[in-house]
């Protein structure tokens, strides 16, 4: 696995989609043990991200969410220009 980059969101996440719900989740056990029970969801959209170095692209990203606690652990998966 690659090493996680660290981004700023800008802007909203557009054509947001859900990619998993519930037990469809691998890792369910440890969101609900690090962040709570919830209804767990993977969602998955695209975004304008600052990079560290100043940088400012279109991604593809995931994250996880549950209604009541929040979205957590966003990602980039690829960038899209």
């Amino acid at each position: 696995m690659g090493k996680p980059v660290d981004f700023k969101l800008i802007g909203p996440i557009t054509g947001i989609e859900t990619i998993a719900t519930g037990a469809a989740i691998r890792e369910i056990r440890r969101l609900r043990r690090v962040y709570g029970p919830g209804r767990w969801r993977k969602r998955k959209g695209v975004g304008r991200v600052q990079l560290q170095d100043g940088a400012v692209r279109t991604a593809e990203l995931h994250w996880y969410e549950a209604h009541g606690l929040g979205t957590y652990e966003h990602k980039i998966k690829q960038y899209l220009d």
